[in-house]
């Protein structure tokens, strides 16, 4: 299970203030160091450089820190994933973008896996016709952890007929052609069990718009990890992923009872729970589990932590 939140950062300050925070707040969220849109043109391999020294620095302690490669067309992608790769610390991931379908991602696999990634996850954006179109064999690739849609060059592909609007909190949730890629995205991902990872609100500003279209993105679309490109989103997006107390203590109730029925179907509430609730019940705890020590998540007692999931608190 991912972290529900993925924080961008490309810029050195930003990068630093981001891994300080991981640090200090725990692996509640991961921080991807951006070697593609973060990297000044023509120094690309030099801010990989920088990216190889934040990976293998102090600040790294969880190890929950992945890397956003070139396109994989670029003609210095072999020389930014070189450098990468020899990081005292491997990426947790790497995201690539800007891949036109199928083809392109094997085509950067085999190349990471032949300069020694090969056990590294890959993510993947879609955000081109070609990748969306292909999004299932996408999904489906043994190689790939999670698929994210890249919003805005999404709508730009469409070379305007999709207006500006539809980069929006309000109108990437509402334009017919943006909701339909959210809702490809997902359904290919939960197919193949797969990661599907919700796109950028760019009202970096605008908390409460964000926390409702977070809460969308996990109600509604069916994503479970959400971008973030600004440290104070960070909180209401791992707030809208996680569930809430009331969730916790009803699925520590189902299960604990389920436990002590050896998993036969029980009564809770005048409702039935069985197997198949059951399996819901536990991811929700997983969840709630993966977000302790942040501030204002559900607590799951340490006896029950240690006994199910074989960790305590943090």
């Amino acid at each position: 299970m991912l972290p529900v939140c993925d924080h961008y950062c490309g810029v050195e300050a930003r990068m630093r203030k981001s891994l300080a925070l991981q640090a200090e707040w725990g692996p509640v969220f991961d921080v991807t160091l951006d070697n593609e849109d973060g990297a000044p043109v023509g120094a690309e391999v030099e801010h990989a450089h920088l990216i190889a020294e934040l990976l293998g620095g102090s600040d790294n302690r969880w190890g929950r820190v992945g890397v956003r490669l070139l396109d994989a067309r670029h003609d210095r992608f072999t020389d930014v994933v070189q450098v990468v790769l020899k990081a005292r610390q491997a990426p947790a991931y790497l995201m690539i973008p800007k891949s036109q379908g199928l083809a392109d991602v094997e085509q950067a696999a085999q190349l990471i896996d032949r300069l020694g990634g090969s056990a590294i996850p890959l993510h993947a954006l879609v955000e081109t016709h070609g990748a969306l179109r292909e999004v299932h064999a996408l999904a489906a690739h043994p190689r790939i952890e999670s698929l994210s849609l890249g919003l805005m060059d999404f709508v730009s592909a469409h070379r305007g007929a999709i207006p500006q609007s539809a980069m929006g909190v309000v109108g990437q949730f509402s334009h017919p052609l943006v909701l339909r890629a959210k809702l490809e995205i997902a359904a290919a991902c939960h197919a193949h069990a797969k990661v599907p990872s919700h796109s950028v609100v760019t009202e970096f500003k605008d908390m409460a718009s964000l926390s409702q279209a977070a809460r969308r993105a996990a109600q509604e679309l069916g994503y479970t990890r959400m971008w973030s490109i600004h440290p104070d989103q960070i909180h209401p997006i791992v707030a809208a992923f996680t569930p809430s107390v009331d969730e916790v203590e009803q699925a520590l109730e189902i299960l604990l009872a389920a436990e002590a029925a050896h998993w036969a179907p029980v009564r809770h509430l005048d409702t039935l729970h069985d197997r198949a609730s059951y399996r819901y019940f536990w991811q929700r705890l997983q969840r709630a589990v993966a977000a302790t020590g942040l501030s204002g998540a559900a607590v799951v007692p340490p006896a029950v932590r240690q006994r199910w999931f074989g960790a305590p608190n943090r």
